[in-house]
């Protein structure tokens, strides 16, 4: 299948001690981490597009761009939509947005890029030669 804009994706959790601001060391309080939506809308992001693409290829984050509007509590859910609004050759940009029980608590827009697996993962590796 084509990627093309339109494509939608969502993600979910609970807010737990293990994603509050304190737990990823990013904050004092006991509400979900800035990271962990931040890694909610990358999730969102690529699992409505990897499953479409061609064995072998992933694609991987390479830009963020959000504002995280409002704390979310422990015990609260939150979901993730995505949106692909551009395609420009391996180059991905969605629309992102989470939302918990009550409030919208962050928007903005995140970019993936397409990989070859095999060398994307030798890229990677020659730096452990380099050390």
């Amino acid at each position: 299948m084509e990627l093309k804009a339109g494509i939608k994706g969502e993600a979910k959790a609970t807010v737990s001690e293990d994603n509050t601001a304190i737990a990823f060391g990013s904050g004092s309080v006991r509400v979900f981490a800035t990271p962990a939506m931040v890694g909610l809308m990358e999730k969102a992001s690529l699992s409505s597009v990897d499953p479409l693409l061609e064995p072998g290829f992933a694609t991987v984050g390479t830009k963020v761009n959000i504002k995280h509007l409002a704390a979310t509590p422990i015990g609260m859910n939150v979901v993730v939509n995505s949106l692909l609004i551009e395609v420009d050759g391996k180059r991905l940009v969605f629309e992102v947005e989470a939302r918990d029980d009550v409030d919208l608590i962050g928007t903005g827009t995140h970019e993936r890029f397409i990989v070859k697996l095999d060398s994307f993962f030798k890229r990677a590796e020659s730096k452990s030669t380099k050390q």
